[in-house]
């Protein structure tokens, strides 16, 4: 991931966060709908991109990682109760989250780390991109809202959704890190990272996509979002 990507990629997670400030509140039906497109985006993506991807390099562990992956993202949703897929628990006056906020950095940490131009196969890189930020945009949102209903003051809300919006490139640099300064040959490790990638991919898209409103209407609004996420991520 070049430079400018990184700085995109921030610049558009933190523009999202910050748009809380003026809307002030959650339209639960427009973010379902948005969630609903990411979902549909990162599995179309997972399914037809990079599943094959890791599979045509490695056939003896990939599936491992991939499991790895998606019991690891239930393991990180004990501390972040499930913001990454939209859940917004409010904790009124009850201080800063911090298990959440440690949780939903981690999560998109290794969320970036095979965004690094120095893996073998990144042909996908720039629809991996993509879906990432597509993922992180309705999140940066909900987490300036939980931290403000938390109790936490303006200020200190946009350090932490700085810091959100940073880990993904950080977690890309972190690759490229490793192989310029030859502390490991990162790309050996490319599929068990991007199968670990996969595997939270697969349990956030999932959630999404299993859960439904009691309204037959939006229903068939979110099925029309659905269709046109999977269909974006088929022609990248």
């Amino acid at each position: 991931m070049s430079v400018l990507e990184s700085v995109i990629m921030f610049a558009l997670v933190s523009l999202a966060g910050m748009l809380f400030f003026t809307i002030r509140t959650v339209n639960q039906r427009i973010l379902k709908l948005a969630l609903a497109f990411t979902g549909a985006f990162l599995f179309s993506l997972s399914l037809t991109h990079l599943l094959p991807t890791v599979f045509s390099h490695n056939t003896q562990s990939a599936g491992i990682f991939i499991l790895a992956g998606f019991f690891l993202q239930l393991v990180l949703e004990y501390f972040t109760e499930g913001i990454e897929h939209g859940h917004e628990h409010h904790h009124h006056g009850k201080g800063f989250p911090i298990a959440m906020m440690a949780g939903l950095c981690i999560h998109s940490f290794l969320e970036g780390m095979p965004l690094s131009g120095h893996f073998d196969m990144n042909e996908h890189n720039h629809s991996l991109l993509a879906g990432i930020v597509l993922h992180h945009l309705p999140v940066a949102f909900v987490l300036v809202s939980m931290l403000i209903h938390a109790g936490v003051n303006r200020a200190w809300t946009m350090v932490n959704l700085m810091l959100f919006a940073a880990m993904a490139p950080l977690g890309a640099g972190f690759s490229t890190l490793l192989s310029e300064t030859d502390i490991m040959n990162i790309s050996a490790h490319y599929d068990k990272i991007m199968g670990l990638v996969i595997g939270i991919f697969l349990h956030i898209s999932t959630t999404i996509l299993f859960e439904s409103g009691s309204d037959h209407r939006f229903n068939l609004y979110k099925l029309t979002i659905i269709l046109l996420g999977a269909a974006t991520a088929l022609l990248m």
